[in-house]
């Protein structure tokens, strides 16, 4: 049994374009082309001692290696997508060997097609919004204390929570709002799950973590549509222009053959 698999980034249609020249991929290894079926795929091999699937579960869990391989592998997606559509696969994704990237592209041509099709002269752009519910106003001091401190002390509570759910349904409200006016803008959008304060860096509960398809001479005005749609009491957060990960999944969940594509 072979100790190396092929570690897949990104598949473009073959335009003739060489593979960026120098360009080193997860762990340093060198970037390299495929060409099958008027597909390219973006590859280099790696060890699988490090990338097979019992030392990736171990892996992803190291945060620090995770993010120098996902640094790693959008490196090499953006330079693929210079001057071409790509479509970047998810982190991760290990393949035996070349021919079963072969047998891939073969396999799903017409999806690739369709996915490049889509996403040609378009970018992602994320958003993400936040908001502060310890800063929900207080709670309004009772008119009156029947029933001693105890009773006064369990309304106030009351009331508190209350405060809490209107400030989170109010936020909830705002963040649908900020979504459908995005959404109404993009070609395509896609509403991620929300990242706790740990993975965010912030202590404001992320109310909206939202990817946004967005033509590539429109990115101006998508910017300023989101500077708009600030108000008071929500902060929002805007990134990009990326290359579209979140609108062209392409990991196939069906296919045996994959060592690796959480």
């Amino acid at each position: 049994m072979t100790d190396e698999g092929t570690y897949l980034y990104a598949v473009t249609s073959d335009t003739g374009l060489p593979c960026p020249e120098g360009l080193a991929g997860v762990g340093g290894t060198e970037v390299r082309a495929i060409s099958h079926a008027g597909l390219v795929a973006y590859v280099s091999t790696v060890p699988l001692d490090r990338f097979g699937a019992e030392p990736l579960r171990e892996s992803m869990e190291d945060l620090d290696w995770l993010g120098e391989t996902a640094r790693a592998h959008h490196r090499v997606v953006e330079a693929v997508a210079e001057g071409r559509p790509a479509a970047p696969v998810r982190l991760v994704t290990v393949y035996s060997d070349d021919e079963q990237i072969r047998r891939l592209l073969s396999r799903r041509h017409d999806d690739f097609i369709e996915v490049l099709a889509r996403i040609a002269d378009r970018q992602e752009w994320g958003v993400k919004a936040y908001v502060d519910l310890a800063s929900a106003p207080p709670a309004e001091e009772g008119a009156t204390t029947a029933g001693g401190p105890g009773a006064a002390y369990l309304r106030r509570r009351q009331e508190s929570i209350r405060g809490r759910e209107e400030a989170w349904r109010q936020a909830a409200a705002r963040a649908e709002a900020i979504h459908d006016a995005l959404s109404s803008f993009a070609i395509a959008s896609r509403r991620h799950r929300a990242q706790d304060p740990q993975l965010s860096g912030r202590k404001e509960l992320m109310i909206l973590n939202g990817a946004y398809l967005v033509e590539h001479d429109r990115g101006e005005a998508f910017d300023r549509l989101v500077e708009e749609l600030r108000e008071p009491g929500v902060d929002i957060e805007i990134t990009g222009p990326w290359a579209p990960y979140s609108f062209t999944d392409l990991a196939d969940p069906a296919e045996p053959e994959v060592l690796g594509d959480d």
